[in-house]
């Protein structure tokens, strides 16, 4: 078949996509999304509620302090879930290739290390759709296009642990991850501090970094697991960069959100977004 041809077929078949999608709609996975968030939010009438005090920190590494002291935290109710809100997030898969614009959900809760995120792009005019959840002790990536056809679908071990990597990472952001029974803490300087999470048949664990006003701006692992097409599944360096902060109602939060893969052959930046507001203690 001529390239000509090769071309053809393409454009027909997302020509083909666009018209099913018109005549039948679009079966969103933000649908299931919501319903996992649902289950999740509505637990909280069953945590006790409580004020995170001075003492309620004491045992937390000193940087750790720090943080919770200059965000605000103290003195507030314990926040056990939060809704995170996300602009001009985007992604790209290659090193080389350009970036997709998304649209980002995303609810963290901590009585059970959950996660759960729904993004959204176009490509070639078609939607493209990923929803990643860790929930009730497991959960999977997957993906669809135009709303209907699963791309991938995958609820490897592996791919669950870097979930709950991404889930500890993100742990300065919901403040009662902290005190969380399946995280522990190790000091290891004034501005670093090191972590696990310990959950089911999990254990993942990575490193926190702190300036000297407090502020969380770095997270290293080097137990993330990259999927490579040829070889599976390889533990590399991961590391999330915070670019700034805001502050809203008392709360200081990260603004700006990096994601990199420290490969060997170099650093390869594939997630970056703006987070605009943090909702706490969300129950509907």
């Amino acid at each position: 078949m001529t390239i000509l041809k090769v071309v053809v077929v393409i454009v027909i078949a997302i020509i083909l996509v666009g018209l099913f999608i018109l005549i039948v709609g679009n079966s969103s996975m933000v649908n299931l999304y919501n319903k996992e968030r649902l289950v999740e939010v509505n637990k909280f009438g069953e945590i006790e509620k409580k004020l995170i005090l001075e003492e309620d920190i004491a045992h937390l590494p000193e940087p750790v302090q720090r943080y919770m002291n200059y965000s605000g935290f103290i003195g507030r109710e314990n926040m056990m879930n939060a809704e995170v809100k996300w602009s001009d997030s985007k992604i790209r898969l290659k090193p080389d290739q350009g970036w997709m614009n998304l649209k980002t959900l995303q609810v963290n809760s901590v009585k059970e290390p959950m996660r759960a995120a729904y993004m959204k792009g176009r490509m070639f005019g078609i939607p493209i759709e990923v929803r990643e959840i860790f929930q009730n002790g497991t959960g999977n990536m997957s993906g669809k296009i135009a709303g209907r056809f699963t791309i991938f679908n995958n609820n490897d071990h592996e791919v669950l642990e870097s979930v709950l990597l991404t889930i500890l990472s993100e742990a300065p952001l919901v403040p009662g991850y902290l005190f969380a029974d399946y995280i522990t803490w190790e000091p290891v300087d004034e501005n670093t501090a090191k972590a696990r999470l310990q959950y089911k048949q999990f254990d993942v664990g990575g490193t926190f970094y702190f300036n000297d006003l407090g502020e969380y701006i770095r997270f290293e692992t080097n137990e993330r697991n990259y999927e490579d097409r040829t070889d599976g599944y390889r533990k590399e360096k991961w590391t999330i960069l915070v670019h700034g902060y805001q502050e809203k109602d008392g709360i200081k939060f990260p603004t700006g959100v990096s994601v990199i893969w420290n490969l060997q052959e170099g650093d390869f930046e594939y997630w970056t977004g703006t987070i605009t507001e943090v909702i706490f203690n969300v129950n509907k």
